[in-house]
């Protein structure tokens, strides 16, 4: 986030209006209740700022020439960065369809022309709130590996996923250069998300999926906000990313988590100087170092409590 829009950790307003009048009054009443605003006069105007500024709340016109308000809720929406971040439309339309529609393309809220800005107020307090919290407690798990993204259900859309996940994502289902929808998530999870959620008990449900090197394994945790949203955890569970889980657990040098791992998979220390690129001679003194620093005497010892450890992070680990 650019700090030079987010003068003092406050939150950042975008307002998207074609009439300056309207811009104005919501510019003066939200700068003086403390909010950093940026104001955009047209939907690819509003499309840019908040891809650079990366907004915590937008307030939108609905009807704008060119690209109305229900069409750019729709890319923001299908943007992974910007999908959590909550939409109130501002409308002078009060039929049934046009509110039906704005909720449908994401918005959180609606508010009727004229623009009573006290009421504007309170209805950002309210959603600024919950979207923040959760979008806080969600990027937290990505420092500790376990990345999360939501899935709508039946067509799978992926209505948020944090930085880590897309990364995931992205690299473990798509060749080269290849990229993946921002807003589908692939075939291959949407099939074990309809098989996992038809289940009596779905929460807890498991799948790995192995390419090349790298595992990943997703659990389903609870439905989302909406429904038929489903938020999933990914791990990467590659010898590498078990590997740093083993060294930052324990303490350890990189070569002697390295030596642990093996170890813990069964290896022989000829078989891990191979492995590794080094003399047997070297591994045992890896591994004596590992064994004093756990306090144990034996590589048994020492395996059982690697895997306990893994375990901690990774549950599905199998040593």
């Amino acid at each position: 986030m650019n700090s030079a829009l987010n003068r003092a950790g406050e939150y950042i307003a975008l307002i998207v209006d074609d009439l300056p009048d309207n811009l104005a009054v919501l510019h003066d009443a939200l700068d003086e209740a403390g909010y950093a605003v940026l104001v955009a006069t047209s939907g690819a105007q509003a499309l840019m700022r908040a891809s650079q500024a990366m907004p915590d709340i937008v307030l939108l016109d609905a009807m704008m020439p060119e690209m109305d308000g229900f069409e750019v809720a729709r890319l923001l929406k299908a943007d992974p960065r910007l999908s959590h971040v909550p939409i109130i439309f501002m409308t002078g339309l009060t039929d049934t369809e046009h509110i039906v529609k704005a909720l449908e393309v994401g918005a959180v809220d609606y508010i009727t022309k004229p623009i009573k800005p006290i009421e504007v107020l309170a209805r950002m307090n309210v959603h600024l709130q919950g979207a923040r919290l959760a979008r806080q407690a969600r990027l937290a798990l990505d420092a500790f590996g376990c990345a999360t993204f939501t899935v709508q259900m039946p067509k799978g859309r992926l209505v948020w996923q944090t930085p880590l996940a897309r990364e995931l994502l992205q690299t473990h289902f798509t060749d080269g250069p290849a990229r993946i929808e921002p807003d589908s998530a692939p075939a291959a999870l949407v099939q074990w998300l309809a098989q996992a959620t038809a289940q009596a008990e779905p929460i807890g449900q498991v799948w790995t999926t192995q390419r090349g090197k790298q595992r990943l394994t997703f659990t389903l945790q609870q439905p989302a906000d909406q429904d038929q949203e489903w938020l999933i955890v990914v791990r990467e569970t590659s010898d590498a990313a078990v590997i740093a889980a083993i060294g930052q657990g324990f303490q350890l040098t990189a070569r002697e988590a390295e030596a642990l791992y093996w170890v813990v998979r069964g290896k022989t220390n000829k078989d891990i100087g191979e492995i590794v690129g080094s003399s047997p001679m070297t591994v045992k003194k890896h591994l004596e170092r590992v064994f004093n620093k756990l306090g144990v005497e034996t590589r048994t010892a020492a395996a059982g409590m690697a895997i306990r450890r893994i375990r901690q992070t990774y549950p599905q680990f199998e040593g």
